[in-house]
């Protein structure tokens, strides 16, 4: 049987009341992830639980990887079988990992099967689970309604078809799907495809009409109901003149490749710009910083980006971060910021930053960001809730996001929310808080669910 109780991560009777009175019945409001719109649209039965399991979920690749499973188990000619029996094979002895408590709670949560992942129930469960997934004809919708979501923001280029967004909201389904703006494809001007992606724009031969492409686009997405946009990067760079970026994109667009120094150039007046353009349409700011990727060129050539070779980023980038902030704030061009880091060593920094530039505008308009990706595990977390109520205010939180590529990934909501009752719950007994159990569980309500439905203005 699975290890995974009903008090699972709840340590006293207080973080239980919490969790299961307040918190696990809430909806989800999926505000960041990188589910296929296609695959949502087609909403096509499942074949095999490999498919919703592992087909593309590169945390579940590198957990694979780092327990030294051949590539072709994991992204090679293998079968899905034998894929999945080495990741079961794979998770058995991952303690500690958050994968290791995941992949528990989505068996039990989608299939009903409560046997433990290991090497001796991989056939089992195997069997078990696509016994089920015909049974139940699952889908990619039966499963998010089935996870009680209500919103997700897909992950999309700024050349993406939004036909699909369309179409999907003539479906009739219970929840909204609705496409994050993200230009990082115009902004790393370093890429080998840059001109490639640049030309998907239009007509673009001065960065003037880049500007103009890039505004174009994003009235496009706001028209079928973009509220959030993404700005992902290693590091915050300096805000350099118009004039020396317009010098570097000039020479990007004749195909001559620019040097480190001239792309920080560029990314550091495109930010200032996107910052400006998404305060002008009131589009809230998702912030990416401190992630180091593509650190395996081998592996970069031959599966391509975001297949699990990317790291924690040393950039310290605060003081070029709080040059951009206060530059938006002066000029009264500021949008609604999300902060998400990846480097533990700067939460109090960034934490204590942003705190710098709020307004009455929302509640926790500038927000520090869950934990996330190589952080979103118990201890990230709870050094992440630690941290946030040490120098902000855990009441304005927007609460937990997926960022996965997972249909089978909204556990990681319950996994959060079962930490932030116990952290509270913990805090309660301890007297160092209040006892009111009532008000303590609207706040975590709000934090699981009411303030992100309020910080984008979204029904």
């Amino acid at each position: 049987m699975s290890y995974i109780k009903d008090n699972f991560l709840l340590k006293n009777k207080t973080a239980e009341k919490l969790y299961f009175d307040y918190a696990k019945d809430m909806p989800i409001f999926d505000y960041h992830c990188h589910l296929p719109e296609k695959q949502i649209l087609e909403n096509k039965p499942f074949n095999d639980v490999f498919e919703i399991w592992l087909a593309g979920d590169h945390y579940k690749w590198r957990l694979m990887r780092n327990y030294g499973v051949d590539e072709e188990y994991i992204t090679g000619s293998k079968s899905n079988k034998e894929k999945f029996k080495a990741y079961c094979a794979t998770l058995g002895t991952a303690f500690g990992n958050p994968l290791y408590h995941w992949s528990q709670a989505e068996l039990k949560e989608f299939f009903g099967c409560e046997l433990e992942i290991n090497e001796e129930n991989a056939e089992k469960i195997w069997d078990e689970c696509n016994e089920y997934i015909v049974k139940n004809n699952v889908t990619p919708q039966k499963l998010i309604e089935q996870s009680n979501v209500t919103h997700i923001f897909t992950t999309n280029e700024i050349f993406d078809d939004l036909t699909t967004f369309t179409e999907i909201a003539k479906k009739g389904y219970n929840f909204k799907v609705i496409p994050a703006f993200r230009a990082d494809k115009i902004m790393n001007i370093e890429a080998e495809r840059y001109n490639e992606f640049v030309d998907k724009l239009g007509e673009v031969k001065t960065l003037s009409e880049l500007e103009n492409a890039i505004e174009y686009r994003l009235k496009e997405f706001i028209k079928v109901g973009t509220v959030a946009a993404d700005v992902a990067l290693q590091a915050v760079y300096p805000i350099s003149d118009k004039a020396d970026a317009e010098k570097v994109f000039a020479k990007r667009r004749k195909g001559e490749s620019v040097t480190d120094k001239e792309s920080e150039i560029f990314k550091g007046y495109l930010t200032y710009f996107l910052f400006k353009l998404y305060a002008k349409y009131g589009v809230a700011t998702e912030l990416h910083v401190g992630a180091m990727r593509n650190n395996n060129t081998v592996m970069l050539y031959k599966l391509g980006l975001d297949t699990g070779f990317d790291s924690i980023a040393d950039d310290n980038s605060i003081k070029t971060m709080s040059r951009l902030f206060d530059r938006l704030n002066s000029e009264n061009a500021l949008p609604k910021t999300i902060v998400f880091n990846l480097n533990p060593k700067m939460n109090s920094e960034i934490m204590t930053l942003i705190g710098c530039f709020q307004s009455g505008e929302a509640k926790g308009k500038m927000q520090y960001g869950p934990a996330w990706w190589f952080l979103d595990n118990k201890v990230g977390m709870e050094k992440h809730l630690e941290d946030l109520t040490a120098t902000g205010h855990i009441g304005a939180f927007i609460g937990m996001l997926t960022d996965s590529r997972s249909f089978l990934s909204y556990p990681r909501h319950h996994y959060f929310r079962r930490i932030l009752c116990n952290y509270l719950g913990g805090l309660m007994e301890g007297g160092e808080m209040t006892a009111d159990i009532e008000l303590v569980g609207k706040v975590v309500k709000d934090i699981c669910y009411y303030n992100a439905i309020n910080y984008f203005g979204v029904k």
